[in-house]
C-alpha cells in the first residue's frame, strides 16, 4: 500500500548563527547552505526513504530551485510523476535562521505552493488509487487541505494532518481528519492552551476528540509525545539524542508515523516508530538529508527494548 503526500515543496536557505536574533539586529554568521525542503517534500522523503512506496502531489516553480527540488525527491525514490510545475511563479522558500544550541526561526514564501488549488485535485485523486495514507499540512491554501482531506475520507484513506504553521482550523476540516499530529506551538494555536506538561497535552487532545479527529498525537520536542484517542492517554518519552538541528524533525516524526502504520502496525508502535525518526533528523544538518534511512531506524529502536 502506498502513501501520498499532497503538501509544500521549498528550496531552504539556511543561516548558522550563534544565537537567534533580536528584532532590528544584525548577526555575523557563520554558515549558509541550501538544502531541498517544504513540510510536504520533507515527509515525503522521509517515507521513502523508510521504504514506503510514495507519490508527492504538489507545485514548483518554473525556476532553477524547481528543477533540483524535482531531481532531489526522484534521488529519494518519490514518485514525482503529479508534481507540477508553475512556469508563472518562483519555487517556494524558506528562510531559517538555526543557532549553536540547535532552535530556528523560519520565513516561509510560498511561491509556487500559494498556487495548489483545486485544479490540482484530480491528480490527487489518481495518485491516492491503492493509497493507504494521506498526509497532509498547512503550506498550502487551506481551502484545499480541506478539499484534499475530504477526498480521502471518502476514498476510505487515512488522513494524517500536521498541523503547521500554527494556525485555527476551519470545523469542517477535524471531521475528515483521522490523526492530528500538533507541535506545543500548533496546539496552541488550535486549542488557546499552552503545554507546559503531560497534563496539558491530556487536555489538548481531549479537546481535539471534541472536534471530530479520532486520534490526536502531541509532538513534545525533547520531552517525547502524547496520544490520546477514545481508550484515554499514554504518554511516550523522546529518545535523548545530541541535537545538531531541529528543522524538519516533525516532519520526521509524521513520515516514520505513516510508514508505521502503512505496514500494518498498531498505533502504540507507529508513535514509537515517530519518535525514532524524529530522533535521528534532529542528529544530522538541514531538512530532507536529515530523514533517516529504515536500517537506522530499526536500529535505534532496538537499543530502546
Amino acid at each position: 500500500m502506498s502513501i501520498v503526500v499532497f503538501g509544500s515543496i521549498n528550496m531552504d536557505l539556511v543561516a548558522r548563527t550563534p544565537r537567534l536574533p533580536a528584532p532590528g539586529e544584525t548577526l555575523i554568521g557563520h554558515a549558509f547552505q541550501t538544502f531541498p525542503g517544504g513540510k510536504g517534500a520533507n515527509q515525503a522523503v522521509a517515507c521513502a526513504r523508510l521504504s514506503s512506496l510514495t507519490w508527492m502531489v504538489g507545485r514548483v516553480g518554473g525556476d532553477v530551485f524547481g528543477d533540483i527540488l524535482i531531481e532531489e525527491l526522484a534521488a529519494a525514490g518519490v514518485n514525482h510523476t503529479f508534481v507540477e510545475v508553475d512556469p508563472a511563479v518562483s519555487s517556494g522558500v524558506a528562510i531559517i535562521a538555526v543557532d549553536d544550541q540547535a532552535e530556528n526561526n523560519i520565513i516561509v514564501i510560498p511561491g509556487a505552493n500559494g498556487n495548489v488549488g483545486r485544479d490540482d485535485l484530480p491528480r490527487l485523486e489518481k495518485a491516492m488509487e491503492g493509497a493507504k495514507i494521506l498526509l497532509l499540512q498547512l503550506e498550502i491554501p487551506m481551502d484545499v487541505v480541506v478539499a484534499a482531506a475530504k477526498l480521502a475520507k471518502e476514498k476510505a484513506v487515512t488522513v494524517i494532518l500536521d498541523p503547521a504553521p500554527a494556525q485555527e482550523l476551519p470545523d469542517e476540516l477535524y471531521s475528515y481528519v483521522d490523526i492530528i499530529t500538533p507541535n506545543e506551538t500548533e496546539a496552541a494555536a488550535l486549542v488557546g492552551l499552552s503545554i507546559k506538561s503531560v497534563e496539558d497535552a491530556e487536555g489538548v487532545g481531549q479537546d481535539l476528540l471534541i472536534r471530530g479527529v479520532n486520534q490526536v498525537i502531541v509532538k513534545m520536542g525533547g520531552l517525547g509525545a502524547h496520544s490520546v484517542n477514545s481508550d484515554g492517554g499514554k504518554f511516550y518519552p523522546a529518545i535523548p539524542v545530541d541535537a545538531v538541528d531541529t528543522v524538519a524533525a516533525g516532519d520526521a516524526f509524521n513520515g516514520a508515523l505513516a510508514v508505521a502504520l502503512s505496514d500494518g502496525e498498531p498505533i502504540e508502535k507507529a508513535i514509537r516508530w515517530g519518535i525514532a525518526g524524529g530522533a535521528l533528523a534532529v542528529t544530522k544538518e538541514g531538512a530532507q538529508p536529515a530523514m533517516p534511512e529504515r536500517k537506522e531506524l530499526l536500529a535505534l529502536l532496538k537499543t530502546q527494548q
